[in-house]
């Protein structure tokens, strides 16, 4: 065991041990989405004392315990994973009646969202029994975090989750241009790494909104970045590393309520002038558009640089 998990175990026995487990219960449990230090010390104290840890696969998993130093035994182990989840929910149920702790995990990050789980939860509350959650990893508010996409200025908030989009072509682009290009909320899509080139090329009809790229979170090669909707495919391609991992796309509320690329073309050139304070207030006057919009637009283009003007960069209130 590594002696860095081994004071973690430690550590959660005697921060965690205090609250109440209660038997005949459901533990839905967060786990790292990269990193394996992510995992929290109440999730380390709920996997040691599972009597039984339902996961998506089990190899996984007990890979997952080992570097923990968890040792957990074949029949400890039950496969809920999502060809078979209505059907190991059973087992679980049947588990939980006979008093067992029984914990669920996903390959990664937090179960029942776009991985498997949700299917279980509904079929131990049916049951009458309890799901308790442990909070944890996940990437999609890991990505949110550090992308500035949820506008909270405007009635607007909020985002929307869209998970993985369809895979074929047409059925892809027909979500992309009825459904996601006029949602004036955040969207999070997410895609494998064989078929990010393909996502980026659907997006490019929404020209100019900022998108968000975000792949290999928490792990060595992280990145993040923030491009106009046609540029990605560009971004891609300036190298091949680009396009491994998994990714968390996040499409950036829509920057102008016309939706006709006016008011962004207007604030790009005066940002190629001007300090940012000063191009916002001056595309407001020209084109209109709401102050807070322009305003966000012009931060995420600073940001990740697609729109550095030459003016002072004064971005304060």
């Amino acid at each position: 065991m590594s002696a860095s998990f081994a004071s973690a175990l430690d550590a959660a026995r005697e921060a965690a041990a205090l609250q109440h487990y209660p038997q005949g219960a459901l533990y839905v449990v967060a786990t790292p989405i990269g990193n394996l230090a992510d995992i929290t010390l109440r999730a380390l104290h709920v996997l040691q004392m599972a009597d039984t840890v339902a996961c998506e696969d089990t190899r996984h998993t007990q890979s997952l315990l080992r570097a923990y130093g968890i040792d957990k035994g074949a029949s400890q182990l039950l496969a809920v994973h999502q060809h078979n989840e209505a059907e190991a929910a059973e087992n679980v149920v049947l588990r939980l009646q006979q008093g067992q702790r029984v914990a669920y995990v996903s390959d990664a990050g937090t179960p029942g969202v776009s991985d498997p789980g949700a299917r279980l939860v509904a079929a131990v509350q049916a049951a009458g029994l309890r799901a308790l959650p442990l909070p944890g990893a996940s990437s999609i508010t890991t990505a949110l975090s550090v992308a500035g996409a949820v506008a909270h200025s405007n009635e607007h908030g909020g985002f929307v989750f869209a998970g993985f989009l369809p895979v074929k072509n047409a059925e892809r682009a027909t979500v992309i241009q009825q459904k996601l290009a006029n949602e004036p909320r955040c969207v999070v899509l997410l895609e494998a790494p064989h078929r990010i080139g393909e996502l980026a090329q659907a997006l490019a009809v929404l020209g100019e909104r900022p998108v968000t790229l975000a792949r290999e979170l928490t792990k060595q090669f992280e990145e993040v970045t923030t491009q106009p909707a046609h540029a990605l495919t560009a971004w891609l391609d300036g190298s091949p590393q680009r396009s491994r991992g998994e990714f968390v796309v996040l499409l950036h509320p829509v920057p102008v309520e016309t939706n006709d690329g006016e008011s962004l073309r207007v604030l790009r050139l005066l940002l190629q002038e001007l300090p940012l304070k000063t191009a916002v207030r001056l595309a407001v006057d020209i084109t209109g558009t709401s102050r807070n919009v322009l305003y966000d637009t012009a931060l995420a283009w600073k940001r990740d640089g697609a729109a550095q003007g030459d003016g002072e960069d004064d971005t304060s209130d």
